[in-house]
């Protein structure tokens, strides 16, 4: 083996561990999710609508966990759209179909990084609370830049800010946090996607993207 492929064995040794991780730690709390944060759902409403999604375009919802946006992502799209939402934990899924969620679009278990889409298809993502959890968040938002047509739009959300939220852990926020707006920027150009407003207050985190229609794996 030549350290070429050592290192791909150990990035991928590494991909598959924080794969597991991230499963195991959703699935412990997938059945009481919802119930822990009972009062997002404004929050979530207000985000889906700075995508504003007109109707009968397609949407996805990225680590859509128990599908909590699933219903503003319906009413912004209306019956003639499609909302897709997509997560890497099965209990997450089982729990939003569980909600009845299902009936407002498809729930698929799938990664984030690997999306079963085609090219161009989604004219809005929203992706909740992901970017934090992510080992490697280039890939992932070049991915969603993938599946996204020109112009379409990217909202990365959080229903708290990132020092509201560190201050609840006892912590400050982290300087080399990749939602922080000086390395956010940079990243989400080198990945398909042009920033045009980061919101991180105390009430919310909510950047906004634009697909910028250049293919980021062109060299």
């Amino acid at each position: 083996m030549n350290e070429e492929q050592g290192g791909a064995s150990t990035a991928g040794r590494r991909e598959r561990r924080d794969l597991r991780e991230t499963q195991e730690f959703f699935a412990a709390r997938a059945a009481g999710w919802d119930e822990k944060f009972p009062d997002d759902d404004p929050a979530f409403a207000a985000a889906v609508a700075e995508l504003a999604l007109e109707p009968g375009a397609t949407v996805l919802d990225a680590g859509c966990g128990t599908a909590r946006a699933f219903a503003p992502l319906r009413a912004a799209v209306g019956g003639a759209g499609h909302v897709v939402g997509v997560d890497v934990t099965p209990s997450m899924i089982w729990s939003a179909r569980d909600r009845g969620r299902g009936a407002w679009g498809h729930l698929l278990v799938g990664d984030a990084a690997r999306l079963p889409l085609r090219d161009g298809v989604v004219h809005g993502v929203l992706a909740a609370g992901l970017v934090g959890h992510l080992p490697d968040a280039a890939a992932v938002l070049a991915e969603l830049a993938r599946v996204t047509v020109a112009g379409g739009r990217l909202a990365l959300f959080h229903p708290v800010g990132r020092a509201a939220l560190a201050a609840r852990h006892g912590r400050v926020p982290d300087a080399g946090d990749v939602r922080a707006e000086p390395n956010l920027r940079p990243l989400l150009a080198g990945t398909g996607w042009t920033l045009t407003a980061c919101d991180d207050g105390d009430d919310r985190y909510l950047a906004l993207a634009v697909r910028t229609g250049r293919d980021p794996s062109a060299a």
